[in-house]
């Protein structure tokens, strides 16, 4: 069995790499659903854009499903204090969510123009209202959230949904949207050819700019702008958790203070820009494949400079700073973090395998061509 210290780290970084996985896999279907009413100006074009993640949505929607798994056995604490505080917006990315498998399934069961317009926008919200409120929640986060816990170590939030929507959340919500929107217009130029291909060219170049320009605009803000979080009291990293049992600070310029410790860490916040001018660039040049290898670069940056920055904080208390949960203390027992470990050991490998299997298989473009030839497929 692994120590317990080792064990908060590795699943602090397990986490990420689902919120990533998510992010890359999952991502790139909503950011196709976010441009549907858009790159598609006639049925057979939204009907090309849907067939080419309409196979394979529902496989990528495990990365978000592992990824909430995980939070709720890894880190307990964090996934009832986030549920609590955030149940409304939650619920919101629920409603929407259920947008994707009904319109996938039955938006061309029937020839009626409206059914499949209302459909088409029903994707558009399922892939955009998601986005966007998740890029709300970090925003959120880097500010602190108004919660704590009483001693019995029930959390008790003390915001409201409107107070979620503040400009700072909203800036982060532009980018998460914009991200994603990006992503997936790289993966529509990938798959389709023609018209379709030459929108969502056009698609992948604004929204790049606008992630690119919303990231610098987020650091200058959180450098100039927003207080971090420090512990001031000793930290036993090994001790079983308990949130209240810490001492914590709101600085000024503490979420920078990672990167002034270790220098090698700007490498991350250089990955979000590097990576998305490289997509760009890729995306003009007509190479879409780097272009999406780019965004998803893109997207480990952007990510990862948020976790980075707040670590070992997870989820800061803007109302009881000490009530804050970080990596060390909003953890599950050692044993239950140690059999997670080995599970995801044994069966993540497998799910990439199959996933880089079934890309393979589905491989190739989608043209009108082909739709109007296979009228009675599913999509």
């Amino acid at each position: 069995m692994l120590d317990y210290e080792t064990l908060k780290i590795i699943w602090w970084l397990l986490v990420g790499v689902l919120l990533l996985g998510f992010a890359v896999m999952d991502g790139h279907d909503m950011g196709v659903g976010t441009l549907l009413p858009f790159v598609g100006k006639n049925d057979v074009e939204r009907r090309v854009i849907i067939n080419t993640v309409g196979p394979h949505w529902d496989g990528n929607q495990v990365w978000f499903i592992t990824g909430g798994g995980a939070i709720f056995a890894a880190w307990p604490l964090v996934y009832a204090t986030a549920f609590s505080g955030f149940y409304w917006a939650m619920l919101a990315v629920l409603w929407a969510l259920f947008f994707r498998p009904v319109g996938f399934d039955y938006r061309s069961k029937v020839a009626d123009p409206r059914w499949r317009t209302a459909w088409d926008w029903g994707l558009f919200v399922g892939g955009a209202v998601p986005a966007l409120i998740f890029g709300v929640a970090f925003g959120n986060l880097l500010q602190g959230v108004p919660f704590h816990f009483e001693d019995n170590l029930m959390p008790v939030y003390t915001g409201s949904f409107w107070a979620l929507l503040n400009p700072f959340a909203l800036l982060a919500g532009v980018v998460s949207l914009a991200m994603l929107t990006c992503h997936g217009a790289h993966y529509l130029m990938i798959r389709t050819e023609g018209a379709v291909y030459e929108r969502a060219k056009a698609a992948a170049l604004i929204f790049g700019l606008v992630m690119l320009a919303g990231f610098a605009a987020a650091g200058v803000w959180v450098t100039l702008g927003i207080s971090g979080y420090v512990i001031t009291s000793a930290v036993d990293p090994s001790a079983l958790p308990n949130p209240l049992d810490k001492t914590v600070e709101v600085q000024a310029g503490a979420w920078l203070a990672n990167f002034a410790a270790h220098p090698l860490l700007w490498l991350v916040p250089g990955a979000g820009f590097l990576g998305g001018l490289f997509g760009l660039v890729m995306a003009r040049a007509d190479k879409p494949v780097f272009a999406f290898v780019g965004s998803a670069v893109a997207e480990l940056g952007i990510i990862g400079t948020a976790g980075v920055a707040m670590f070992p904080f997870v989820m800061p208390s803007s109302s009881d700073p000490r009530s804050s949960l970080t990596a060390w203390d909003s953890v599950s027992s050692h044993l239950t973090l140690d059999i997670m470990f080995w599970a995801a050991l044994i069966f993540t490998p497998i799910v990439i395998s199959y996933t880089g299997w079934a890309y393979k298989k589905m491989a190739g473009k989608v043209t009108t061509a082909y739709i109007q030839a296979n009228d009675h497929s599913a999509y």
